[in-house]
């Protein structure tokens, strides 16, 4: 039998992503596609540094760690990368003791296409015209911003931050925001509290986290010495009585975030600088500007109403 992925909760990353590339990409931009073969080629064992999205799959990959006999995550790497410059990216995952052995090198080409072969839940990538494409065809895609890395090799707790609308909901709600206002979008949400909202781009991805948090509570009851190292969080603009409709949906899935905050139009950064995820998703790059210090990974979802404009 073959190696069941789809059992997997699996994130596909772009070497963009995963790394920093800066200084190559720059080859490639000013002396074009062969300068930038030889560079890789000169650099083949040169580690690269580490990019936004390091330290959230590091915690990601630990997972099957803790849980090694269900092994339930899997990262796959997407590269625009032909095997032969992609060689440097594989050596800098087994220096850093990586668990990516499944890669797929497109030689210039996008790769966004593969994500459901690879039954992946999530794409992510410094390529904003990559991921904008994904999206477009409806499958989850988020892109890297820029940040510094800061990233504590002796924790091993992952945080993960969702905003809802746009994100784990589909823009339904958003859409009457943007068009009518917020006592209309109040309005909206308390006569269809009841009704759970449509999945948006991240859902499976939430789903199958929170499927991570039951294989912890079995731990934890197993052995109450246990410490979880996964933690989800909801920070959303919502207040009341909009938050009402989110709790449904979350019920009609099954699931739940560890914290979960109504901020009402409040600085997301205030709760962001507190609970530091490792990785925060949010549709409104508005929301994504205002994180403390530059130092959380901030992942722009570039889906529905707050970004139709942006679509190509």
């Amino acid at each position: 039998m073959g190696f069941q992925i789809e059992q997997k909760l699996v994130i596909a990353v772009a070497s963009s992503a995963l790394f920093d590339l800066s200084g190559s990409h720059q080859v490639y931009v000013d002396e074009g596609p062969e300068a930038y073969r030889n560079y890789q080629e000169r650099h083949l064992d040169v580690i690269l540094g580490k990019g936004v999205a390091f330290s959230f799959i590091r915690r990601f990959l630990n997972i099957n760690r803790c849980f090694p006999a269900e092994s339930p995550v899997e990262v796959v790497l997407l590269s625009r990368n032909s095997p032969e410059t992609g060689l440097r990216v594989m050596r800098s995952i087994a220096h850093y003791g990586l668990d990516i052995s499944r890669a797929a090198f497109m030689n210039g080409g996008a790769p966004y296409a593969y994500l459901p072969a690879f039954n992946a839940s999530l794409f992510l990538s410094a390529h904003e015209e990559d991921v904008k494409r994904a999206i477009a065809v409806d499958y989850p895609a988020g892109l890297v911003l820029p940040s510094r890395i800061a990233d504590d090799e002796d924790d091993v707790e992952l945080r993960v931050a969702f905003d809802f609308d746009g994100v784990l909901a589909d823009d339904e709600s958003e859409s009457v925001f943007k068009h009518n206002g917020l006592d209309e979008f109040h309005a909206h949400e308390t006569l269809h509290m009841a009704r759970p909202h449509q999945p948006g781009p991240l859902a499976d991805m939430f789903q199958k986290l929170a499927m991570m948090q039951r294989l912890e509570d079995g731990a934890q009851r197993r052995d109450p010495a246990y410490r979880k190292i996964v933690r989800i969080a909801i920070i959303t603009a919502r207040s009341a009585p909009s938050h009402e409709r989110v709790v449904t949906t979350l019920r009609s899935w099954g699931v739940s975030a560890d914290e979960t905050f109504f901020l009402g139009g409040m600085d997301k950064g205030r709760v962001l600088s507190v609970f530091r995820p490792h990785i925060f998703f949010d549709d409104q790059l508005t929301h994504l500007q205002s994180g403390p210090g530059g130092t959380i990974p901030m992942v722009h979802v570039p889906f529905g109403v707050a970004n139709r404009r942006a679509m190509p």
